[in-house]
């Protein structure tokens, strides 16, 4: 079977920091071609693969800003639905906009819906739901509007992640620092706990930053900037805890899978996909107030950080995602 797997060209598949599509489509990329499937991936020039690589830039348009995004999109697009023919099938990992394409190809385009930036993009897809096969990578995160074929929750690879068996002393916000993810909520939660709050993360939103999270910082607040996979790790595996107060229905959260991979529960506002990630009570806490945040602090040591990583290997694994995907490969070409 011959894949081409669109990535984004935001960032660089996988990403050097921030970029999750990047980071999924890298590992439905790398699964596959474990799997046998014959896989070209069409991504940034800079991109890792074991497979075949295509590319229309060398670098992402976040990482070289004089590119233009939308012309990079257009060109990195096209570049793959005009070789479509050469294709078995096409994944679709770049949201709506090459949906517009597939009435003019032949190859079947299996599209993974990342979330709705908007409403508004929904009717690009109701267009294109007969000859569309959708998957949501959460059961929450799905609109009542279009047709799918399965939910496959995005996958990690798990050997990535060490597992820590005694945390430290310390909370952590990790993501981008932006009213959506929740990191003055983070701020409010450590403080009411009296407990120490590394956050890592990109600044998103200047002004909020500027608002609501820099006038907090000091000994027990601390920002320590973005962490790359080198830095995730120890975070993430030497925090007691990874705050998740989410100001939105979020789709996924890569970050609370890769925390419970190295053995971390996760305190989450109970919103989107967040009961599907986490078993309350027993990988984290999924409240809906910072006070209730707060005193589910008290309660971490009634949480196994061996069940934890299980929990997340069994349902989050890189290889479970790329075996769910090439069954309804199979399926669909069937």
């Amino acid at each position: 079977m011959k894949a081409a797997i669109l990535a984004p060209v935001a960032w660089r598949t996988p990403p050097r920091h921030y970029g999750p599509w990047e980071q999924v489509a890298s590992n439905i990329a790398e699964g596959l071609i474990k799997l046998g499937v014959d896989v070209t991936l069409f991504a940034t020039g800079d991109s890792i693969t074991a497979g075949k690589l295509e590319a229309i830039c060398e670098h992402g348009y976040e990482e070289d800003r004089t590119q233009d995004a939308k012309v990079l999109e257009c060109l990195h697009i096209s570049n793959l639905m005009e070789r479509a023919d050469e294709f078995d099938i096409i994944h679709n990992n770049f949201d709506f906009l090459p949906l517009t394409y597939s009435g003019l190809i032949k190859t079947p385009v299996i599209t993974t819906i990342h979330g709705f930036s908007s409403p508004r993009i929904i009717p690009v897809y109701k267009k294109y739901n007969s000859r569309g096969h959708y998957v949501s990578i959460s059961n929450a995160d799905r609109s009542a509007e279009l047709e799918y074929i399965s939910t496959v929750y995005n996958g990690l690879n798990t050997a990535d992640f060490a597992f820590t068996e005694t945390p430290e002393d310390y909370l952590l916000y990790f993501g981008r620092i932006h009213h959506d993810k929740g990191c003055a909520e983070a701020i409010q939660i450590a403080k009411k706990a009296n407990k120490k709050l590394l956050i890592a993360g990109i600044i998103q939103d200047e002004n909020y930053w500027r608002e609501k999270v820099e006038p907090f910082l000091d000994e027990q607040i601390q920002y320590i900037g973005h962490a790359g996979p080198e830095k995730r790790n120890e975070l993430l595996g030497r925090a007691a805890a990874l705050l998740h107060p989410i100001n939105f229905a979020e789709p996924f959260g890569m970050s609370v899978a890769e925390a419970m991979l190295c053995g971390t529960p996760v305190i989450a506002f109970n919103k989107g996909s967040m009961p599907e990630l986490i078993q309350h009570e027993r990988t984290g806490f999924l409240v809906n107030t910072v006070e209730e945040a707060a005193d589910t602090v008290t309660q971490l040591g009634n949480i196994s950080r061996q069940r934890c990583r299980d929990w997340a290997s069994s349902q989050f694994s890189a290889e479970k995602m790329a075996e769910d995907y090439l069954k309804l490969y199979e399926q669909i070409l069937a």
